[in-house]
């Protein structure tokens, strides 16, 4: 119990601190109206490069849903991984953030700076989902149906955005990179899930038997009184029924 309560803690801290972290630029910006877009994913171009690593820290300031849409799935995703992935959670977050910026940047429209954390939040929801169907152990597969649950409606951010404020690239290569890492990981399995994976294992490897395993290990004078108490308690019952 006191693992998992350090475990709960450790992942609601960590969540939680990106989450601050992520408010306190935000107000920052706001309040001494700083011009941080320009710190964003600028493709194909040297200065855009910086965005790789700073863009998700940084949200529209006309559009306050921007920030408030990214904080609530960025969190819970987070909180997932590091509580039931504990063993990949930060490499496989890590991983996420930079191939998703690394991404945008080769592949977006070169014209716009792209920021904000949402094709981080796609890629982690990616991941869970996607570790669930390729580990498909029981706890993996219940927690990509909460994700399915929950944020099935971020598919329609996956396709152009006809009015070009949302930044469906980052939420593709999101989606994408996250796919990209579960697969990657996908064998590397949790204590609880190898021992999950050990007793189904061994469920499937034991034998079935037409009697049981002791008949031949009791006497003869054994196996006979068990035969007339077996007999005498179906005759008991069948008197009880008249």
């Amino acid at each position: 119990m006191g693992e998992k309560n350090t475990k709960f803690k450790t992942s609601l801290y960590f969540a939680l601190s990106v989450i601050i972290v992520l408010w306190v630029v935000h107000l920052f910006q706001v309040g001494l109206d700083l011009p941080l877009w320009k710190y964003g994913v600028l493709p194909r171009k040297v200065e855009g490069l910086k965005g790789i690593f700073l863009s998700p820290f940084i949200h529209s300031v006309k559009r306050w849903s921007h920030i408030i849409n990214n904080s609530v799935p960025l969190f819970v995703s987070m909180f997932i991984i590091m509580y039931f992935y504990r063993t990949v959670a930060y490499k496989s977050m890590l991983f996420v953030y930079l191939l998703t910026g690394i991404a945008v940047w080769l592949t977006a429209r070169g014209y716009n700076y792209h920021i904000g954390a949402s094709g981080v939040v796609y890629g982690l929801v990616s991941f869970i989902f996607w570790t669930g169907v390729f580990r498909r152990s029981i706890r993996s597969i219940i927690l990509a149906l909460i994700m399915i649950v929950l944020y099935s409606g971020m598919l329609a951010g996956l396709f152009p955005d006809p009015e070009g404020i949302i930044s469906w690239e980052s939420h593709l290569a999101g989606g994408l990179v996250g796919l990209a890492v579960a697969f990657q990981f996908r064998n590397v399995l949790e204590p609880d899930e190898l021992m999950d994976f050990e007793k189904e294992a061994e469920e499937e490897r034991a034998p079935e038997y037409f009697l049981p395993r002791d008949t031949f290990e009791k006497t003869k004078e054994e196996r006979e009184r068990e035969t007339y108490l077996n007999n005498y308690r179906w005759f008991s019952s069948r008197d009880d029924e008249y």
